[in-house]
């Protein structure tokens, strides 16, 4: 476990050191801490943020609201602190993972990816696989790598820097990644299936609209509802189907803003998510 009084420590440094700092908060700020609610809640489990963005997420929230939150290098180490990213292979370890205990920890549901989306469609399917017909696609991607085990066996969220209707699509053309549809099809292999969150560069979205379909919780600063509907390639569930009970992604506090950004002195989230005018 996390040494808190130490954690603690280490964020008041942070806040100290930039209390002269103004607040300058940019859309990809608000994303990161889109990412990092939505390990709220997940106590010690390991996470796997698969991008910038999500990573930050993750590593804000260990270093805040989730300090028993373990944090993979992605090989086979859990990385004991938060350090800023390109530092990892110097980072402090806290436990080794090898590869073959990380099915271990998948099939008992003791983890929470965030992975991208190529395509997902309504119920959450996801494809990084290919474009077209599968067996003659017109793009080949990554292949369905672990995406069937994980969203089979725990919780599975998405980030998607660039929400449109290329990605959020009404049919996706290879399901790599499986849907509440499909789990509710196959409920003994998918024991574990949970798909918390789907964050983009717009909204934050979950699969709680009618039928286990996806629903808009929040727009981030400065979108409107019908910036996110016009991006999505199917129609959206509102809560309670009222756009009134649609909310504003919350904006990182000062201390959380200085650990961004001593967690990303480079500004490598911003390569995802573009540096806009400030939202505040």
């Amino acid at each position: 476990m996390t040494d808190v009084g130490n954690a603690t420590a280490q964020t008041s440094a942070v806040e100290t050191s930039s209390t002269a700092t103004a607040m300058n908060v940019t859309r990809a700020d608000v994303c990161v801490i889109a990412c990092a609610e939505a390990f709220r809640g997940n106590g010690a489990i390991v996470a796997s943020p698969m991008s910038t963005v999500a990573r930050l997420g993750a590593l804000v929230a260990r270093w805040t609201f989730e300090p028993d939150l373990l944090i993979s290098d992605g090989e086979a180490q859990l990385l004991a602190e938060p350090v800023p990213l390109g530092s990892e292979p110097n980072a402090p370890k806290e436990g080794w993972l090898p590869f073959r205990d990380v099915f271990h920890v998948v099939n008992s549901g003791r983890r929470h990816v965030i992975m991208g989306a190529t395509q997902i469609d309504r119920f959450g399917n996801q494809n990084i696989s290919a474009l077209g017909d599968w067996r003659q696609p017109k793009v080949q991607l990554l292949g369905a790598r672990g995406a069937p085990g994980n969203t089979a066996n725990h919780a599975t969220s998405y980030w998607v820097n660039a929400h449109s209707t290329r990605v959020f699509v009404d049919k996706v053309d290879f399901a790599s990644g499986v849907g509440t549809d499909r789990a509710a099809q196959a409920r003994e292999v998918a024991r574990h299936h949970h798909l918390p969150f789907v964050i983009t560069d717009l909204a934050v979205l979950d699969l709680h609209g009618p039928g286990a379909t996806m629903r808009l919780l929040s727009v981030h600063p400065g979108v409107a509802i019908d910036d996110v509907i016009r991006a999505t390639g199917f129609p959206l569930a509102l809560p309670d189907d009222d756009p009134a009970k649609v909310t504003t992604s919350r904006e990182p506090s000062p201390t959380e803003l200085a650990i961004i950004n001593h967690l990303d002195p480079k500004g490598l989230r911003f390569h995802e998510v573009p540096r806009p005018e400030a939202t505040t």
